[in-house]
């Protein structure tokens, strides 16, 4: 009987562990989750866009989510105890999408599903005690899929009325209750078929066409017209979701959707009129990358099935990971189960206080802290000596100090491993394979990487 209740123990154990959000150098601090969210009947979506909002005159830090029915409003200044503020319903209650973005103090809220539908505007300045909708209505357009603002303009990918659809519209912000249509891209463009994603920098639109690819368009306000800058076309039929650009402008990570399991692509776009891939990452083989940010020198990418991985891009073209949170434990490492929209959708990274915001489908809004990886990004500039290169049977390495040496693929995946090393090292690289590796060397709140070719 000892025996069996042992047994009994280690297995729930062993499955409790499992349940439990792995994570590494990025520390779990608070979690708003709504028990009585219902999820929606064809992937089983509980929540979908998270974002964020600082009120500057009382500094106070607001959490925005989507669930199938509405949006919540949430209070993350004390981010270890979210507390509702509010919640706007929307006009049904089966949401598989909702997506933000703020424009001074108002929050601007869209889905793309069909039957009753509205755009949303609400006014956040009342916050603590209410937000207030200031228009609610389908006098713009009925649904859309996304949206982004710069300046005083928005971006609408795949807007659609009762009568005329777009693939993606501008609008003005300058009466903010009411944004005003400034040109259709489709008026330009024709061809396009929709634009499901979009990152604006300077009025240069990087579009992200679904299975057309990447487009790059520039706004020209004078004329008033879209003008077609440059492409990078897939004919794999993968899904081109989602963009962001790394703070050169040099290079975009671009998430694919469909299939599943696509790593992120490392897109070089210093000449913006003939882009080209030049690399891939994933951060484990099976998940499926969704949403990309970058926030100074790190990208940050919402993951289905993995939670949120953050990477240093010091060096644009070689992410180098610096930490991540699970916040959809449910499958064991390894296995990336259906459905296969599970895990987080997007984060959110622009809050004063640095706390992170991560939105899971089914288990709500995460408050994340993440300045280990803050320490660890901004100490990580360690001058190292490392040749030859490129190497073909020895790499030395000079200036180590008790850190960690690894090497490893461009995907990640470890080949070497060496601990508690300090001052001078020499690799034996003769049984590598030829090509381009990561030497990645880290020790107590540092850590820093350098590319290696191997010949």
């Amino acid at each position: 009987m000892k025996k069996i209740f042992l047994i009994l123990f280690i297995v729930f154990s062993i499955l409790h562990s499992k349940a439990q959000n792995d994570h590494e150098n990025v520390n779990f601090l608070g979690l708003f989750n709504d028990t009585s969210v219902v999820a929606e009947t064809h992937y089983g979506i509980r929540y979908q866009a998270c974002w964020g909002w600082a009120d500057s005159l009382t500094g106070k830090e607001y959490g925005i989510i989507g669930s199938t029915a509405g949006t919540y409003i949430i209070e993350v200044t004390n981010p270890t105890n979210p507390v509702q503020c509010d919640y706007i319903p929307h006009r049904q209650n089966d949401y598989i999408w909702h997506e933000y973005k703020t424009y001074k103090n108002y929050l601007h809220i869209i889905s793309d599903d069909g039957g009753p539908n509205s755009f949303q505007i609400a006014d956040l300045s009342y916050l603590p005690d209410s937000a207030y909708v200031v228009y609610d209505s389908t006098d713009i357009f009925l649904h859309a899929h996304t949206l982004f603002i710069e300046g005083d303009k928005l971006y609408v990918g795949i807007a659609s009325s009762f009568s005329e659809y777009s693939s993606m519209n501008i609008y003005s912000l300058s009466n903010p209750l009411h944004p005003t249509l400034l040109r259709r891209l489709d008026q330009d463009y024709p061809f396009i078929n929709s634009v499901h994603d979009m990152f604006v920098s300077n009025d240069t639109v990087y579009a992200s066409c679904g299975y057309q690819g990447l487009y790059i368009f520039k706004y020209d306000e004078l004329a008033n017209q879209f003008l077609f800058l440059g492409s990078l076309e897939d004919g794999f039929n993968n899904y081109n979701h989602s963009s962001v650009l790394s703070p050169d402008h040099k290079i975009l990570y671009m998430c694919e959707e469909v299939p599943d399991g696509r790593p992120v692509k490392i897109v070089d776009v210093s000449n913006i009129n003939t882009p080209f891939l030049d690399s891939t990452f994933y951060s484990n083989v099976g998940a499926t990358p969704h949403n990309p940010l970058v926030k100074n020198n790190m990208l940050i990418v919402a993951y289905y099935q993995d939670g949120v991985y953050l990477y240093d891009i010091s060096n644009p073209q070689i992410p180098v990971r610096l930490g991540f949170f699970d916040t959809y434990p449910d499958n064991l490492p390894g296995s990336y189960l259906q459905p296969p929209y599970s895990g987080s959708w997007s984060a959110y990274a622009n809050l004063p206080s640095g706390t992170l915001l991560a939105g899971d489908t089914k288990y709500g809004l995460f408050c994340l802290d993440i300045s280990l990886v803050n320490k660890i990004n901004e100490t990580s500039k360690e001058q190292l000596e490392i040749f030859p290169i490129p190497a073909s049977k020895q790499l030395k390495v000079n200036n180590v100090n008790n850190s960690t040496i690894q090497l490893l693929d461009l995907n990640g995946r470890e080949y070497w491993r060496s601990k508690n090393i300090s001052g001078n090292l020499q690799i034996d690289i003769s049984g590598f394979k030829q090509g381009v590796y990561i030497l990645k060397v880290s020790g107590k709140d540092k850590m820093t990487s350098k590319k290696v070719v191997i010949e």
